[in-house]
């Protein structure tokens, strides 16, 4: 039993054959999916696809790069659906910032705005945040334990192996990992896999995208969390039973489902 704790079934590349999709992954023994929530536009798709299958469940969320549609996402209309469990994925992503130096400033002060706007909208309803980190650790981290996100905890979607993260267990915050742990170049998540308590161990795929060795290349989906299962177990050197044990209850108890 495993469950993907992010996947986008609501994309786009999905649509034509979704329900192949969650066959493979159910008889592969994937037994819930969680859809984030990034760009509005996909709500409506994810909660009819949650609604339509009683193992799959839907966050609502705007990510850092859909951040000028945050006002158009109806928060207060879909929070309390008995499908949504989480608020996310929201966060601060500078990766892609462009412009001049004062564009990027604003562009990183509106991310910051919009990520603390979900944060407190997470506290309101007692909802987990499904964060998303990317190389912004530093200001992600001090917007988390500034505006008390430990109230609620949530997960650290696709863990960036920055260490300086690592100290976010303790408020009641865990790690996302996904198939970028079976890559040949991922060496700072192999070392930073083991240093993360067990209990705060999630599997997801963020399907379509971050496909695993052996199908890099190929469109991701929710039964390849097998293959991330299989290298956990083998870094960690504990067995692969106990890995879907493990990070499955740690998902059930997160986003209190059942």
């Amino acid at each position: 039993m495993i469950i993907d704790t992010h996947v986008h079934l609501d994309d786009k590349r999905y649509i034509d054959d979704l329900d192949e999709v969650l066959k493979r992954a159910r008889e592969g023994g994937v037994e819930r999916f969680i859809i984030p929530g990034a760009d509005p536009v996909n709500l409506t798709r994810a909660i009819e696809i949650a609604e339509s299958n009683s193992d799959i469940y839907f966050a609502i969320g705007v990510h850092p790069y859909d951040i000028y549609a945050f006002d158009t996402l109806e928060f207060e209309k879909y929070i309390n659906h008995p499908k949504c469990v989480a608020v996310g994925e929201c966060g601060l992503d500078y990766f892609r910032l462009e412009g001049s130096d004062e564009e990027k400033e604003r562009e990183k002060k509106k991310q910051k705005e919009i990520f603390i706007a979900q944060i407190e909208i997470a506290k309101k309803y007692k909802k987990p945040l499904i964060v998303h980190i990317r190389d912004a650790s530093k200001d992600s981290k001090k917007i988390l334990e500034a505006y008390n996100a430990k109230e609620v905890g949530g997960v650290l979607h696709c863990y960036n192996a920055d260490e300086e993260l690592l100290s976010l267990a303790k408020e009641g915050f865990y790690f996302g990992i996904g198939g970028v742990l079976t890559f040949k170049n991922a060496k700072k998540l192999l070392h930073a896999l083991p240093k993360i308590p067990q209990n705060k161990l999630l599997i997801e795929t963020d399907g379509p995208y971050l496909t695993p060795t052996p199908h890099r290349g190929e469109r991701n989906e929710p039964l390849y969390t097998t293959f991330i299962a299989k290298k956990i177990s083998e870094l960690l050197e504990i067995p692969l039973e106990d890995v879907k044990k493990i990070t499955t209850q740690n998902a059930l108890v997160l986003f209190n489902i059942s």
